[in-house]
This record gives C-alpha cells, structure tokens and sequence, in this order.
C-alpha cells in the first residue's frame, strides 16, 4: 500500500477546538436550567463529566447519558451490515453511566432516516436487543422521524442516524467521579474490542479516501476485511464494572475511553496526575491506520483508545487488585496494570512506554520519540 500525506483529525474533518469553543453559549445557557429544580431533579454533577446525574430521593439519584454512533454508521452503509451498530448505541451510553457508578437500567433510541427501510430497521434492531442483552437493560422507547432534506448516506436514500439515551440509578453517596483518588493510587486498564465508535471519520479517511481501499478488502495483518474490522462492536463493560461495585471494590474513577482517548483521564475530580508506566501492544487496526496516515503518535493517543476501552482506579492493595483483576477475566475481558496517580495539580498524564505526555486537550512527544512527519507506527521507547 502506498502513502499519502501526514493525516490528522481536524484534517479530516473534525475540529474538536473548534467544538468545545462553538459549546461555550450553549452551555451557559443550559447550565441555567440547574436552577428550575431544587430538591427532586436538582442536577447533581456539573457539566463535562460522562454522564450526569439528578436527585429523586434523599439517597436516590437517576444518571442519564446519551449518545450516537457517528460516522461508523457511513461504515455499515458501505458494507450493507447493520445489526452491529445497535451494539454501539448501547454500550457508548451505557459505559458512560458505569462512569458515575450508576446501574444503567434502560435506554430509549431516535433513529433518523431518509426514508424507512425494513431491512435496514430489522437488522438495527437486532443490534439494540442484543447491545440490551449484554448491557442487562430493557428498551422501552424510542422515535422515528423522516428527514429526507436533511439526512444523506453513502447511497441514495439510505441515510440514517441512530442515537440513544440511557438512564440508571446511583446512590448519591456513592456517586463516583474520582474525588477521592489519592497519590499512589493503582490504574487498570480494560482491554477493548477494537476501535470502538471514535475515530471512524478519520479512519475512514486515511483508509477510504486516501488509501482506495474496499471495506471489502482482506487484510492480512486484521486477519478479517477493513470494513468487518471497523464494524467490531463497541465492548460493554456492564457485566464486570457491576460486579466489581457488588463486590465492594473501592472503586475511585471509571473512565471510559471514547473520545479524546487517553485523555479522558483527565477528567475526574481529583487534582491528580496519571503515570502510566505500562501499555499493552494496540490492536492491529491502529497501527494500519498509523502508518498508513502517518499519523503522529500524539494524535493516535487522543483521538483512539489505543487498546483500552475502560480504566479503573483502585488503591494500592493487593487484594483489591486481584479480585478486581478476577472478576475482569471471569467476565472474559484482559485487565492490566497501568500505572498509578500522583499529586499533579496540572493533571498531566504521562505515558512512559511512548514518551507521551498529555495536557490541556492535547499530546505532546517528550525527548525520546520524535513524532515530526513520522510515517512509523507507535512504538515503545527502547531500553
């Protein structure tokens, strides 16, 4: 395969920036609303966080998050295949609830088309009951609207969007944003399935655009076509993160890994850093789309998961540890040992094993990785 020119995000098509500064009005208006509620659905967490969550009770809170699949779905349309994308609704709200320690309990979606396709319906649902089988939550709602002028796909009158939201209950004592997290606390990291559902504008460039591949085309390296690749469903850490909570884990953050990757970290509550001294070796899909976007490895960390889809934070006990790690592989899901926290009040999280360092939204290389019009691979720094 040949190459293209250095590829990025915002090149791609998606300029994060430029989001999170076009949000700035909306959400200080939003944000107002805080005040129509006082006791029952007084709102408990501020924005930015995974998912929020309202007081029902004394000690009774509803979380609720919500979310889409984005650009995977132009994926599903140019392979014909959509009984995975349902998965992906699912486990993109229902991890983002695990974040703030809630049980997620039910979902309702909203399905945008141009024009209805039963075909295309039956296969979607398909997915959402089998996202709601894993995610053990039910699916009582939802919508259906017809916006053929607004809505296009990548053939003729088969555009759709497809998002949902989830709610689940928490405890208000036991809400869970990292306030507690201490120096020297433990980081694990979930293994992922793969690429998830962030990222797909940009693979899709340096993969579709670029590099003229057919979803079609057999990779060996993926073992599997590009297209059935990127369709691998989002994993959904329910079953695990619940049991590990029932089992009385002192959990302290639960980070998902969606969007801006490794930085998610960031956002818990505690003025803490990240040192993470370990990292599994990423699933092929992201060194094929590395090396053939010569994409920066800065960028590969904030845009991908990299690997791991979901990170806890536990103290430094070794028993802890373990169980923690157990139930992970009862459930069929790789966990390891990260890293731990430190006492960084700019929050910085630093990736030794690639001289990364992450800070204010972004990835900068440190001094043993040169990134500038690198065509490699992310790799480990030697020894």
């Amino acid at each position: 395969m040949g190459r293209s020119k250095q590829a990025s995000y915002r090149q791609a098509g998606v300029n994060t920036a430029g989001q999170a500064s076009a949000l700035t009005d909306l959400i200080a208006l939003l944000r107002e609303t805080f005040a129509f509620r006082k006791r029952i659905g007084r709102v408990m967490l501020p924005f930015g966080y995974f998912a929020n969550v309202i007081a029902l009770e004394e000690n009774l809170g509803l979380a609720i998050s919500t979310d889409g699949v984005g650009t995977k779905i132009l994926v599903a349309q140019m392979v014909g295949k959509f009984d995975t994308i349902g998965i992906d609704c699912i486990a993109m709200n229902a991890n983002d609830l695990l974040c703030v320690g809630a049980e997620p309990l039910a979902l309702v979606d909203y399905v945008a088309v141009q024009l209805p396709n039963r075909r295309v319906l039956r296969e979607m649902g398909r997915g959402l009951r089998e996202g709601a089988r894993r995610a053990r939550i039910t699916i009582p709602g939802g919508e259906i609207a017809q916006l053929r002028e607004m809505i296009r796909g990548v053939h003729k009158d088969d555009g759709f969007d497809l998002v949902g939201t989830c709610v689940g209950i928490v405890r208000l004592d036991r809400i869970i944003i990292g306030q507690r997290i201490k120096p020297g606390d433990v980081v694990l990291g979930l293994r992922s399935s793969g690429i998830h559902s962030n990222g797909l504008t940009l693979a899709r460039d340096v993969l579709f655009r670029r590099q003229k591949l057919r979803p079609d085309r057999y990779i060996p390296e993926l073992g599997r076509t590009v297209g059935a690749e990127l369709l691998e469903p989002t994993r959904i850490y329910v079953p695990e993160i619940l049991h590990m909570l029932r089992a009385g884990l002192d959990l302290r953050a639960l980070i998902h890994l969606t969007g801006d990757g490794l930085l998610n970290l960031s956002r818990v509550a505690a003025r803490v850093g990240f040192i993470l001294d370990s990292w599994p070796e990423p699933h092929p899909i992201f060194g094929l789309i590395q090396a053939t976007g010569r994409i920066n490895p800065t960028e590969m960390f904030r845009v991908y998961n990299m690997g791991i889809g979901f990170c806890l934070v536990l103290p430094d006990d070794s028993r802890q540890i373990d169980q923690a790690m157990a139930i992970a592989k009862k459930h069929g899901v790789e966990c390891y040992r990260l890293g731990y926290t430190n006492r960084d009040a700019e929050k910085k999280i630093v990736l030794k094993p690639y001289d990364l360092v992450g800070k204010g939204g972004r990835f900068f290389s440190g001094s043993g990785l040169s990134v500038q019009g690198s065509g490699k691979r992310v790799r480990k720094r030697s020894r």
